[in-house]
């Protein structure tokens, strides 16, 4: 089960290049699509959210650190990655943790907090 994700985020698309930006975010669908369909991630999500000051849609990749880890090497999406980065304003890749991976995380943070004395 996936207990590790990575977060990609973006901006705004940089004008003129909305076009472009379609073309890239089709192809990210895809390559993640074939990935899913491959057995190489165990899923994906798309979000596009409502006019704020920062974010404006991410796509939450699941799997495990070593999926993970391959999706972030893998030259498709590594091309898919500089292609967006150059039709979108503030594109970031987060790894982070989902699944039985937050509870794991949350019982080591658990454990370091029983060992830090408690401000009064």
């Amino acid at each position: 089960m996936a207990d590790r994700m990575l977060f990609i985020g973006w901006g705004d698309v940089a004008r003129g290049r909305e076009e472009r930006a379609l073309e890239v975010f089709d192809e990210a669908l895809g390559i993640l699509g074939r990935m899913e369909q491959d057995g190489r991630i165990e899923g994906f999500d798309v979000a596009l959210l409502a006019p704020n000051a920062g974010l404006d849609g991410y796509m939450q990749v699941r799997g495990t650190a070593a999926q993970i880890a391959a999706v972030r090497d893998d030259p498709e999406f590594m091309r898919n990655t500089v292609d967006a980065g150059l039709v979108v304003d503030g594109l970031r890749h987060v790894e982070g943790f989902c699944n039985d991976g937050v509870a794991r995380q949350m019982a080591m943070y658990a454990e370091a907090a029983g060992r830090v004395g408690q401000a009064a």
